[in-house]
């Protein structure tokens, strides 16, 4: 335990300035998505921007295809809460999934893991210069799922809480093995914003249907 927490202080000693910036870009896209604001995605693109370099750094690189996507759907994002709207409505709502589409989302993303995870475990048959991918298959679970959360966050559904719940109790562990204490904390501090998200977007579908 003395050693971990030695480790920790040299680390935070001697903090690389991108992993700093991408906890305070983290911290606020959360921050604004708890609000419904739309600088959650100015905020969520210069954090997919940053982590780019962290994961290619320590060889996750499911993370670092999965920010391409976050990168993708944080513009897409963007554009849908600022024109996905009805003519109505001044901007879009808060909404849920089926119990149908709640169990296509959760199947897809399983099978996405399986395929992906292996192409993680066997990247160097595909790119034999680049060293060994990290922890694959957990690797691709983080990914994987947070693409789907990505895409339901980018609908404005509710069920995407319950994604990066999961995701970010995982990611934190993954990433305090791997020795990136700062997303780490990171992570840790996204469990309770999801809680927290989770219950203002439930609180915002419940004056919607009033």
């Amino acid at each position: 335990m003395n050693e971990i927490i030695q480790n920790i202080i040299e680390y935070a000693q001697n903090i690389l300035l991108l992993e700093f910036l991408g906890l305070v870009f983290g911290v606020l896209c959360v921050y604004y998505l708890i609000k419904e604001n739309i600088f959650t995605f100015v905020f969520g693109i210069a954090y997919v921007i940053v982590s780019f370099f962290v994961f290619w750094e320590i060889q996750f690189y499911g993370d670092f295809i999965l920010h391409i996507f976050f990168l993708i759907l944080n513009i897409y994002g963007w554009y849908y809460w600022v024109k996905g709207g009805r003519k109505d409505e001044k901007e879009v709502p808060v909404s849920t999934l089926t119990h149908k589409e709640s169990a296509i989302f959760i199947i897809l993303s399983l099978i996405g893991v399986l395929f992906f995870g292996f192409f993680l475990d066997n990247i160097n048959y595909f790119f034999p210069d680049i060293p060994a991918s990290s922890l694959p298959y957990w690797d691709a679970t983080t990914s994987i799922f947070s693409v789907t959360g990505m895409w339901l966050t980018a609908k404005k559904k509710i069920e995407n809480w319950h994604y990066w719940l999961f995701i970010d109790i995982l990611a934190s562990a993954l990433y305090f093995y791997k020795g990136v204490y700062f997303y780490s904390f990171l992570y840790l501090l996204y469990i309770v914003m999801a809680v927290l998200g989770y219950l203002a977007w439930k609180k915002a579908l419940q004056t919607q249907e009033l």
